[in-house]
């Protein structure tokens, strides 16, 4: 299950600029734990998916998944041996443009240390280097 959206108003985006920092989608909303991003990055949609199958398999039926982030950009290309001009390339692949600070998954309903070995796992399969965030409640 690739994750890519149904429908589009374009059909092809420009490139556009990994510049600063996320301003949204930047602290932990649903779960106690999550996974935040702290480079910049076009994540591809079957490197998300490879996170969350890891993330699954090893919380089980324990507890909630949330993925924070959504492949909503199509990413080019022009074959090999192609001349130039006759046009931008056709879409190869969604990615997801992630600044550092964003949350890219959360979780809830397990333990403190399940947790944080869940994530760790997941964070192995991303491109980049995250850190583990725990949500510290004031009572």
């Amino acid at each position: 299950m690739l994750l890519m959206p149904k429908k589009t108003k374009y059909k092809k985006m420009h490139r556009g600029r990994l510049k600063g920092k996320a301003t949204s989608g930047n602290y932990l909303v649903f779960g106690s734990y999550g996974l935040q991003a702290l480079e910049p990055v076009w994540m591809k949609s079957n490197q998300i998916e490879a996170a969350r199958i890891t993330l699954s398999k090893f919380i089980k039926k324990g507890g909630k998944i949330w993925i924070r982030i959504f492949p909503d950009k199509p990413i080019t290309k022009k074959p090999a041996e192609t001349r130039m001009g006759k046009g931008k390339g056709d879409v190869q692949y969604w990615v997801a443009v992630v600044k550092p600070g964003r949350i890219l998954f959360e979780i809830e309903g397990i333990h403190a240390n399940e947790a944080k070995k869940a994530l760790r796992l997941a964070s192995n399969k991303l491109p980049i280097h995250t850190k583990i965030l725990i949500r510290d409640y004031i009572i």
